[in-house]
């Protein structure tokens, strides 16, 4: 490890194996906790490169606990997160709302770290109910056509660095491998990414895989569409930059899409949101992601991808995938 710190702190870059072993070793303990704090930060004050995060994301995917879903065919929709804008739930709030619309979603997601809360402490407070058993993961989908994959349960492995990122506080890379180590391998994915750097680094490495994808960052720091400003998308067939007009919708403004400072203020935006009682830049915000997540399952247009959100969340069908869940 001293080795490879003074390599990265020399800018050096370490090859996709060597970032895939060093995971290994992190999950086998063979790293003291000071070691580890290092590692995490030093990544938060270099560049990580295509093959580094190749190697870590294969690393996660070995070590993962797999789920097979195929059968459902569903979608993951998640961002990275890491993004600093502390907005209420909207890729959790979007994955209802997806399934509400009649695509089938296995959600990746895990507590907050840089943000006051993260999609599973939302999830929790709600009374959903975490499980890695594929029985349960199947029932779920089968009955709210979603099911929630609480990351540290299908990643014991990391179980020695979770105490550390939540004691740091900050983004780290594992920010940038969550949404590519969903443990069910769906082919199906909407990513949202804080940086244009790692949307790049994503659509990269997506292009290597089979995978039916739409990769966002919102040009105003935002790792989702907020539709306070512009956005780059990016997919296995186009590259575009969005604007709210693309939905003849109004932009909105970034206090309208905060999401609270405690999870339990965060709770009940959640609960006003998917009843149907939200604000129409906080419904707009949300059919406007799951939307693209819809369009990206369905092969339709991102427009047509809205009216079909729209549709799910106003007519309450996002709210019954959400009582099913929590009913099991």
């Amino acid at each position: 490890m001293k080795v490879l710190l003074n390599r990265l702190i020399n800018h050096e870059s370490i090859s996709a194996e060597e970032a895939k072993q060093i995971l290994i070793s992190i999950s086998k303990g063979d790293y003291n906790q000071a070691q580890i704090a290092s590692f995490l930060t030093v990544y938060m004050m270099r560049s990580i490169t295509v093959e580094e995060l190749q190697g870590f994301r294969d690393a996660l995917l070995e070590l993962c606990i797999p789920v097979d879903l195929k059968s459902y065919n569903p979608l993951d929709l998640c961002g990275t997160g890491g993004d600093g804008k502390d907005t209420f739930n909207i890729s959790t709030l979007s994955s209802f709302v997806t399934a509400g619309a009649g695509v089938a979603v296995a959600k990746h997601g895990n507590y907050g770290v840089s943000s006051a809360c993260g999609s599973s402490n939302v999830l929790e407070a709600l009374g959903v109910t975490f499980s890695n058993e594929q029985d349960h993961l199947i029932k779920a989908i089968e009955t709210a056509n979603i099911c929630v994959l609480h990351a540290p349960l299908f990643h014991p492995a990391m179980k020695n660095v979770a105490p550390i990122r939540k004691a740091l506080g900050f983004k780290t890379f594992f920010n940038m491998l969550g949404p590519m180590v969903n443990p069910s391998f769906p082919k199906h994915q909407m990513v949202g990414v804080f940086n244009l750097e790692l949307l790049r680094l994503y659509n990269y490495l997506y292009q290597q895989t089979d995978k039916n994808y739409s990769i966002v960052h919102d040009l105003g720091g935002y790792d989702e569409l907020s539709l306070t400003n512009s956005a780059k998308i990016v997919s296995n067939q186009s590259e575009l930059l969005f604007s709210p007009n693309d939905l003849d919708v109004q932009p909105v403004a970034a206090t309208s899409i905060f999401g609270g400072n405690t999870v339990k203020e965060a709770t009940k935006i959640f609960e006003s949101i998917i009843s149907g009682k939200g604000t129409q830049a906080q419904n707009n915000v949300v059919c406007a992601n799951a939307g693209l997540a819809i369009a990206t399952a369905k092969q339709i247009t991102h427009k047509e991808g809205f009216e079909y959100a729209k549709e799910s969340l106003l007519s309450g069908k996002a709210k019954t995938c959400l009582t099913k869940l929590t009913a099991l």
